[in-house]
């Protein structure tokens, strides 16, 4: 895999863990080897100031430390806090979460309950050569968007299928998880084989007592040699809950990528789409966007993949089929693409692409078209917040709240926890909702965040949850837990997974 820097691109950057705050929320931008990071501005330099008043006031009351304060959820209220007075009133916070010991911990259990279903989650295949991810792991560890992450030295067993697991299950909030991946034109680096995936969901899923915790993508690769015969094969005895393609074709070594494709090519697309409705396989996720100045400078030739352009036919002419977008087809990641959306947005109220995106169903007159989160709301919504509540705002309006889904792309960033929080905190500002039309999002478990965080993926999977789930099970099968000696409880409709070694308490 290579990257974007230099050598000496490389050397001139200051490692992350030395030029970086530990905040419980990044206040800087930072970079692997595949973009060049952008300063910390202004405003995220205020935030981060405003972080370590409040810490250095608040934790000494509470007999702790700064570095501890922040690692608690009463350190993560105080980073929000932080943002709000930069920012604007975007997250829902009170000032007694920072300051009240154990309120916002008590915040937290009321919500630990909630239906998540994240259907965009990665782990790596044991002999993988794509180290350029731990890397990327380290610095979002030293740049403090997950404090587990940030005082454990990484490799790439982080990046493996039992941390994927303990990230996912026992270390946040979510129930069900499906395992994505991504192709290459040399097999080598495949995220995972489709056949890799299938044994996790297995392995997953018998220990916990045959219910769904785990579902699982078959990756396609259109104009591969015998890549229909893949797909006949993640049918037939894979059972795949679902298909993922990248129209860029190798997302991961762009430098080797042969075949790129459209969704709405009529003579290879649509027998694909054709055999998996013939299937009952009704679901095509498609990884689009993530195609900044940085991208489109050194790989050209694939931009007029990467955009959503192909979306609206395909749709229309396949109103069986559920399109899932991947990313929102969100174009401006890496250091100083939150900028360039500021500003775009700003400017024209649209942001490349996902604006394009929310747009197709009116255009079109079309109703199976999805937006996925991943990197669109793991990015800008602890780089420029304001323009995550905008994305949001836009998607709704455009697809509507039942077509936007769950997914953080984790586990390149660790636990999904922080995610989840800010979501559940997130509003759009009043201003914002009368000058564009958008909706609010709502309480943390209102209508509209249910939707997003699991109902809509729970219809699209037919995804039945355990009817027979009471409180009191709930707090019995965490006390067991807890004095079986586990550092975090996640009750998953009927069961608490205990460890990662797939051991479960039935409840």
């Amino acid at each position: 895999m290579t990257g974007f820097l230099t050598e000496d691109d490389l050397a001139a950057l200051q490692p992350a863990d030395e030029a970086m705050f530990p905040s419980p929320i990044p206040t800087q931008v930072i970079a692997s080897d595949e973009f060049w990071p952008m300063p910390q501005n202004e405003r995220q330099k205020r935030v981060e100031a405003r972080i370590k008043a409040m810490a250095d006031e608040i934790a000494p009351k509470q007999g702790m430390t700064r570095r501890r304060y922040l690692q608690t959820a009463a350190g993560m209220a105080a980073a929000f806090l932080a943002m709000n007075e930069e920012y604007g009133p975007l997250y829902g916070v009170s000032r007694a979460e920072a300051q009240t010991p154990g309120a916002a911990e008590a915040r937290a259990a009321t919500l630990a309950d909630q239906f998540i279903m994240d259907v965009h989650t990665h782990f790596l295949r044991p002999d993988t050569r794509l180290m350029t991810f731990v890397e990327a792991r380290r610095n979002v560890g030293r740049a403090g968007w997950n404090p587990q992450i940030r005082v454990e030295e990484q490799t790439i067993e982080s990046l493996m299928e039992a941390n994927w697991f303990k990230e996912m299950f026992l270390d946040s909030d979510t129930k069900v998880a499906l395992i994505s991946g991504a192709p290459s034109e040399d097999p080598r680096d495949w995220f995972l084989t489709n056949d890799m995936k299938f044994d996790a969901r297995k392995r997953v899923n018998d220990a916990a007592g045959g219910t769904r915790r785990v579902l699982s993508h078959g990756i396609f690769t259109p104009g591969q040699p015998g890549w229909m015969e893949e797909v006949e094969r993640c049918i037939t005895e894979l059972n795949v809950d679902s298909f993922k393609g990248y129209t860029v074709g190798d997302n991961t070594n762009k430098h080797l990528a042969q075949h790129p494709w459209r969704m709405d090519d009529e003579r290879l697309m649509y027998p694909f789409y054709e055999r998996i409705l013939r299937a009952g396989k009704g679901i095509v996720c498609v990884h689009k966007g993530l195609y900044p100045q940085q991208v489109t400078d050194r790989f050209p030739h694939l931009l007029p993949f990467a955009g959503v352009d192909d979306v609206g036919k395909a749709a229309k002419d396949w109103p069986q089929i559920k399109f899932v977008i991947y990313h929102s087809a969100y174009r401006w990641t890496g250091g100083g693409g939150a900028g360039t959306g500021v500003e775009q947005f700003a400017r024209t109220g649209r942001v490349d692409w996902t604006t394009d995106l929310a747009e197709i169903p009116s255009k079109y007159g079309v109703t199976n078209v999805y937006g996925d989160l991943g990197q669109i709301f793991a990015q800008t919504t602890v780089i420029e917040p304001g323009l995550c509540a905008a994305l949001m705002g836009t998607l709704i309006r455009g697809l509507g709240a039942d077509h936007v889904v769950w997914g953080t792309d984790a586990v390149w960033t660790g636990s999904p926890q922080w995610q989840i929080e800010a979501l559940r905190r997130l509003e759009i500002p009043e201003a914002m909702q009368r000058q564009h039309g958008f909706a609010p999002l709502g309480d943390a478990d209102g209508p509209v965040k249910r939707m997003i965080f699991g109902e809509t993926s729970a219809r699209m999977y037919n995804y039945q949850r355990r009817a027979d789930l009471r409180h009191d099970n709930v707090a019995k099968a965490r006390a067991e837990y807890a004095a079986r000696g586990g550092e975090r409880s996640n009750l998953a409709y009927g069961y608490v997974i205990r460890n990662p070694g797939l051991e479960t308490i039935v409840s």
